[in-house]
């Protein structure tokens, strides 16, 4: 265990705890990232949580926020950085899926490129400076401004037996009960993973809301896996049974449009069920919309409005 914990311009003294706001610049821009080092008076692994990389996802931003503001390091064996807005252009434009700097989904262009666009840029910085120090690594999600959720843990599928073991471990410790495996490249979770990092999503609130038991399932969870690895004090966690999802099957839309679902996130749907259709402005169907398997609606958008390309609803199977 390291006598200094570092982020940036800033550092924690072990058995101390600093919070700042890092300036990070990416592709002439000026991009702050809040941030939070709790460096505990005893030894243990290096927990790293970010939320936030969607800008409109507050559940999420809520949670990690109070996990930084209330952890000390007198409780913590180990370290714990935590960023509870990475994407804050995304933030402060209340800007759905994108990064408004260039366009592109933060969580689609990790490990990053430090000569790429500002997104890509940012994937990088934060890969090198956060990510990397993680020996575990806990991304906080939800449903974005357009979009009503299930709560549901991810952890992806690395290749590497051990981590992607001890990922699908941590994902059921967190205490929600559904559990999707994942294969989806250029995120978070999944950059972390083939770097040797085990690491997992969680999904909690949605709709541009961040009601309290939204935001506690988040920090529940977040305080279960600390105490399963034994960087607090505390019994283990009691096991939640949860539903391993081996399939997570995203659509979307062909057509720019007005969006109608005749579903509710939960909803339990068979292969080929007609769930909705897609219209063009005059009311004529252009597309409809069925489930591609058996399975679970875990995610839908709700808006009335549909671009080409948008998410429609994903089915855990």
């Amino acid at each position: 265990m390291s006598t200094t914990l570092k982020v940036g311009q800033f550092s924690a003294a072990q058995g101390k705890k600093t919070a700042g706001v890092q300036e990070v610049q990416v592709a002439g821009h000026v991009v702050q990232v809040p941030l939070f080092l709790v460096h505990g008076a005893k030894a243990g692994p290096t927990l790293v949580i970010t939320a936030g990389v969607h800008g409109a996802e507050y559940a999420s931003i809520a949670a990690a926020l109070e996990i930084g503001q209330t952890l000390t390091p007198e409780a913590v064996h180990g370290s714990v950085i935590v960023a509870p807005v990475v994407n804050m252009p995304a933030f402060r434009a209340r800007s759905i899926y994108v990064c408004p700097l260039d366009g592109k989904n933060l969580n689609r262009v990790f490990p990053g490129n430090p000569d790429g666009t500002a997104s890509e840029q940012l994937a990088h910085w934060l890969f090198q400076n956060l990510l990397k120090q993680a020996d575990y690594y806990v991304d906080l999600h939800g449903g974005d401004l357009v979009e009503a959720l299930i709560p549901f843990t991810i952890y992806n599928v690395s290749g590497n037996e051990q981590v992607d073991r001890k990922s699908k471990e941590l994902a059921q410790v967190f205490g929600i009960p559904y559990v999707v495996r994942s294969e989806t490249r250029g995120s978070t979770y999944s950059a972390a993973a083939h770097e040797g990092i085990p690491s997992m999503l969680a999904e909690a609130g949605g709709q541009g809301l961040w009601p309290r038991e939204a935001v506690a399932l988040l920090t529940t969870g977040v305080n279960r896996l600390m105490r399963h690895l034994g960087m607090l004090e505390g019994p283990a966690p009691e096991p939640i049974p949860t539903l391993s999802l081996d399939k997570f099957i995203w659509l979307r839309s062909e057509h720019d449009g007005y969006y109608y679902l005749d579903v509710n996130v939960g909803d339990t749907v068979r292969q080929g069920q007609l769930l909705g259709k897609i219209t063009d402005f005059q009311g004529n169907t252009l597309q409809t919309v069925e489930s591609p398997a058996d399975g679970r609606i875990l995610f839908l958008v709700s808006s009335l409005a549909i671009n080409k390309g948008d998410p429609l609803l994903a089915v855990g199977a």
